[in-house]
């Protein structure tokens, strides 16, 4: 994928416009990432973005994370972003990903089924892993296989 280029994704509805790339140095770190904007009704109601590889911090933190800005919840814009981003990791040469979110978070965990993903575990977040210093401690664990 030429980077340089604004790279946009759309069901329709919704549209991804690729904003930037940030690449992980630590082998057990975040890996590539792709970030994106969501944007629906000509506004940008979130973020979402795509992250590439298999490490420690992935497999808690997943090949996927979003965010829906407070004003535009509750229109399924999350789940339909990942449905997105599926197609685009299969461009990618993923054959499955990972999804998590926190146990307390419901929203999320909805959004994780909305998207098709199975729930595989809930998970403890080791004390010396970087997520648990940014405060999260359980972990649901969903599976997407593409």
């Amino acid at each position: 994928m030429n980077f340089m280029k604004r790279h946009r994704i759309t069901d329709g509805e919704i549209i991804l416009e690729l904003t930037g790339k940030h690449v992980d140095p630590d082998p057990n770190g975040w890996g590539t990432s792709y970030i994106y904007d969501i944007e629906a009704n000509g506004k940008i109601v979130g973020r979402c973005d795509l992250r590439l590889g298999e490490t420690p911090t992935l497999d808690l933190a997943g090949h996927i994370g979003y965010a829906v800005y407070l004003p535009y919840r509750g229109h399924h814009y999350a789940a339909k972003a990942c449905v997105l981003l599926f197609d685009e990791a299969k461009r990618f040469g993923m054959k499955r990903l990972i999804i998590t979110c926190n146990t307390d978070n419901l929203a999320s965990y909805r959004t994780c089924e909305l998207a098709g993903c199975t729930f595989i575990k809930t998970e403890l977040v080791p004390k010396d892993h970087e997520l648990y210093l940014q405060g999260d401690r359980e972990k649901a664990i969903f599976i997407k296989t593409l």
